[in-house]
């Protein structure tokens, strides 16, 4: 993911409204959102590199939202997948902060990232950049490719746009403010070592670039009696393709 912008217990009819633009390399290969064969109560998109996954949610309210903290200057080399740290949560029963906090031995292992976990009950962040774990405040928040909440343009544009949407969050609008593709302003760019040029193209919400830009985007609601609608539209150069899946999460 490049993009999440979410409502968290900001609503009392919403206790989780997450709306994301994941962006990555045109020839990775990917699977669209469904649950998976081999976890079934898995509902997520998932790389066909590496197994991993970027956002996801299980049918019993455990979720996970993965974005890479952008350093142009940090090797991957012999690093691990960090889509697999999604999927780890995803797929085991472990409490958030316990998983969160089982990730600080073997941080550097994984090239920057930032991670959520929890449910619309609780959030987590980590980033592997600080070793820092904390709960997410109740709120509206952005997450891009540096610390959660840091001021980029699209998160601050996103937060307002979002929070617009709270008393009547239609997937439509929130597809809308996803689409966003206008690039900031250049005195409000960031300076995270790619150049200017390369800021302005990763300004916008959704990114198109040769090679490389977004590729999905991705609506959940929650309300409070647990039902969850989760959308996802994935971008091909033969147009997008929407699926949609609704169920009511199942109680512990």
């Amino acid at each position: 993911m490049c993009l999440i912008l979410f409502a968290f217990r900001a609503h009392p009819d919403y206790p989780l409204i997450v709306a994301a633009n994941r962006d990555e390399f045109m020839d990775r290969p990917t699977e669209p959102a469904q649950f998976w064969k081999d976890h079934p109560d898995v509902l997520a998109g998932r790389d066909q590199v590496k197994g991993g996954t970027w956002m996801g949610i299980t049918r019993r309210g455990r979720f996970a939202a993965l974005t890479n903290f952008r350093d142009p200057f940090a090797s991957v080399k012999n690093k691990k997948s960090r889509g697999l740290l999604a999927r780890d949560y995803l797929t085991t029963e472990i409490p958030p902060r316990d998983y969160l906090e089982s990730l600080q031995e073997r941080r550097a292992s994984y090239p920057g990232f930032n991670l959520l976990v929890g449910s619309p009950r609780e959030l987590w962040y980590y980033s592997n950049q600080n070793g820092m774990c904390r709960s997410v405040e109740p709120g509206i928040h952005g997450l891009s490719n540096a610390f959660l909440d840091t001021p980029w343009p699209k998160v601050v544009k996103g937060k307002e746009r979002i929070a617009a949407c709270l008393q009547n969050p239609e997937p439509s609008r929130l597809f809308d403010l996803l689409a966003d593709e206008e690039p900031a302003p250049d005195e409000q760019l960031p300076d995270t070592g790619v150049g200017l040029e390369t800021e302005r193209l990763l300004s916008p919400a959704f990114i198109r670039m040769t090679g490389y830009g977004t590729r999905s985007s991705t609506v959940l609601i929650v309300n409070a009696r647990g039902e969850v609608d989760f959308i996802e539209r994935t971008f091909t150069e033969g147009g997008a393709r929407e699926v949609r899946f609704r169920f009511s999460i199942r109680e512990e």
